[in-house]
């Protein structure tokens, strides 16, 4: 909860403000601490507090980084003054040179914090701890932008002071304090920051916001800063709770797709459920698989495209790097990237190199790169008792893996009594169409002997205790 200063303005330590934050976080032993030190007025207060911390706390480790961003002339200065001033408060710099894309249609100010956030998160482990100087006056803005996109709850909960990441977890030890108090404070510290001059451009949303609008709304409501951080603060206590019951209920809807050992959404009675439950659902499941949420109005198109389309019906939709396909009436979903295919020969002929080591017995398991192969799945030959697998081929046999056969060719799976064409095995199976030219068939010579993954053939499968090849897909994460 944000704390009330009814003190006087400077009556307030904010380095003992920022002490008493971090003790209470019971921060984990030999954790570091990693402030995102830019320089300006909030982080060099933040800075300060953390050296006046160190001193009291010596069993943590502690990282001062700057971010080069490349987009002032006056960004070489600026790392020296960091530099200098990490020297200055007993603390190390690392300054971290990063190119941000300029590319038509990209926000300059999104895409240099994601590229500043990736390289300041790649030196936190999983016990550290990212310390930004975000404080009460841009949680409004943070709050205003998201009411301009029309965003619900957790937009609208803006930021936390302690928020989960990847490795680690961020705190932000000013977001109770304002603008004015941190001003304030370095003017009464002597504390020397720099100035960045794109600060001054109002083009950039937040500038806007700041430079236009919050003076504005603070003349006419003073505390305007902290109420609105109240409602965010309600908001994140009513998207905790939503949360919540979405989790409980989420996993009866899913399940794992039977080839691709993926979660799937199933849509079974999906229909039958609310409005409201279906955009819920569907949302945790896009965003338990990692992928940013589609606004609104896409997420109402999807549901609309994934209930009315036909059994048969191809869906195939894009949101940023979301691919979302319906297949046997589940939900896939894929990173874009790794949806897309390489190059793969339609024949790929096994060299010694793998073949030799795994049949003279030198090692029972190879993982081999296909040639020219996808981009999603190496392959695994192993030599096993275990399992379906096929008879080991002769030493005059021509070991090769080949892609797309044409559906109507004939296959007979060892676990069936009669043989069917590859089309029908697709379906029974369950193998999705986009799927389907990324499985490999093992042949020895002209013969097929293994669909993989899948099945072996009948007249090449291994019983009892005898040794076999083993061939399978190992999934790329």
């Amino acid at each position: 909860m944000p704390t009330q200063f009814d003190a006087p303005l400077l009556a307030v330590d904010l380095s003992a403000h920022i002490s008493a934050f971090l003790t209470a976080q019971s921060l984990a032993p030999d954790c570091k601490l990693v402030l995102a030190y830019s320089g300006g007025v909030d982080s060099e207060v933040l800075a300060y507090g953390l050296s006046q911390f160190a001193q009291q706390h010596s069993e943590f480790n502690y990282q001062l980084i700057y971010v080069h961003h490349g987009l002032s002339d006056n960004a070489d200065i600026w790392a020296q003054h960091c530099i200098a001033r990490g020297q200055h408060y007993g603390l190390p710099v690392i300054v971290e040179r990063v190119s941000v894309n300029r590319g038509p249609r990209l926000s300059l100010e999104a895409e240099a914090r994601k590229v500043r956030y990736q390289a300041i998160e790649q030196h936190l482990t999983a016990n550290d701890v990212l310390l930004t100087a975000h404080h009460e006056d841009d949680q409004l803005e943070t709050i205003l932008l998201a009411l301009k996109r029309g965003q619900g709850p957790k937009g609208l909960a803006a930021m936390g002071q302690v928020q989960a990441l990847v490795q680690g977890k961020q705190l932000r030890p000013l977001l109770d304090i304002s603008r004015e108090h941190i001003e304030a404070y370095a003017k009464q510290q002597g504390l020397v920051h720099i100035e960045d001059e794109s600060n001054q451009d109002d083009k950039f949303d937040r500038n806007f916001l700041r430079l236009e609008i919050i003076p504005r709304l603070k003349a006419r409501w003073p505390s305007i800063a902290t109420t609105a951080s109240r409602s965010a603060t309600l908001c994140a206590e009513q998207q905790t709770t939503l949360d919540l019951q979405v989790s409980e209920r989420l996993p009866m809807w899913l399940t794992v797709a039977p080839y691709h050992a993926q979660t799937v959404f199933k849509l079974d009675s999906f229909a039958e459920q609310s409005v409201d439950w279906q955009a819920l659902l569907l949302r945790g499941f896009i965003q338990s698989q990692g992928f940013a949420l589609p606004s609104k109005v896409q997420l109402n198109q999807i549901i609309v495209q994934l209930l009315t389309a036909k059994d048969d019906a191809k869906v195939h939709l894009r949101v940023g790097e979301c691919v979302i396909h319906r297949f046997a009436n589940q939900v896939y979903l894929f990173k874009y990237q790794s949806y897309k295919h390489c190059n793969m020969p339609f024949n790929w002929v096994l060299s010694d190199d793998v073949l030799v080591p795994l049949l003279q017995e030198d090692r029972t398991e190879l993982v081999v790169t296909p040639q020219g192969g996808f981009c999603d799945a190496n392959i695994r030959f192993s030599i096993t008792s275990q399992g379906p697998r096929a008879r080991l081929p002769l030493p005059d046999e021509v070991v090769s893996v080949r892609y797309q056969l044409a559906g109507q060719f004939r296959c007979h799976p060892h676990l069936r009594d009669k043989g069917r064409e590859l089309k029908k095995l697709w379906q029974e199976f369950a193998v999705p169409p986009w799927m389907r030219e990324k499985i490999g068939f093992v042949f020895y010579g002209e013969e097929l002997v293994m669909a993989i993954g899948l099945w072996v053939e009948k007249n090449f499968s291994v019983e009892s205790n005898e040794l076999g090849l083993q061939v399978d897909r190992e999934i790329l994460v």
